[in-house]
């Protein structure tokens, strides 16, 4: 779950993100729409190579699910349910049991600035990456399930990716890595 720190301020000198920034930002990234589904291996009576190259292509057309985003690391894909009001912030993974390998939560906030977040009434372990707004991973923190100790930013953030415990180690994601995203629809 995501909360603002009052206590924090912005950096001396950095400009607003506004959302115009941000829609701005997410229609450019929408439309580069990077991700590689990778093709089945071929087996007797399975589709041609055409045949996935097509259900690629259409596949990449139709983008993430609805409320959902694909965040890209390199090969590997993480389909993250979006929390992009106040309320789904706040609410975030509390009191879900499960939770995929390779799926998450992305927290898209309206500008560029320190933030937290908190496992109460969360009973599993996460990893949170912090991305700015060039989507720069700027922090990875591991939180342990059902805790009140906040987890800040350590530099300012419009993003924040919440996958299984482990994840981003398991994959090689670390701080200064660029992530590329494509949001489904709202």
């Amino acid at each position: 779950m995501s909360k603002t720190d009052p206590g924090r301020t912005r950096t001396a000198g950095r400009p607003p993100c506004g959302l115009p920034f941000l829609a701005a930002t997410l229609l450019l990234l929408a439309a580069c729409r990077a991700g590689e589904i990778p093709p089945t291996p071929q087996a007797p009576g399975a589709p041609t190579v055409e045949d996935q190259q097509t259900q690629q292509s259409t596949a990449r057309a139709a983008g993430p699910p609805l409320g959902k985003a694909w965040v890209v690391f390199g090969t590997d894909t993480v389909l993250a349910e979006v929390a992009g009001t106040p309320e789904a912030r706040e609410r975030g993974l509390m009191y879900r049991t499960e939770l995929a390998e390779g799926a998450g939560m992305l927290f898209l906030h309206p500008e560029e600035e320190i933030f937290s977040f908190w496992m109460s009434n969360t009973y599993l372990p996460l990893d949170v990456a912090f991305l700015d707004a060039t989507l720069r991973v700027v922090d990875i923190q591991q939180m342990e399930p059902e805790t009140t100790d906040l987890h800040t930013s350590a530099a300012p953030a419009m993003f924040g990716l919440e996958v299984p415990q482990g994840w981003f180690a398991a994959h090689g994601v670390r701080v200064g890595d660029r992530a590329q995203l494509v949001l489904g629809p709202p």
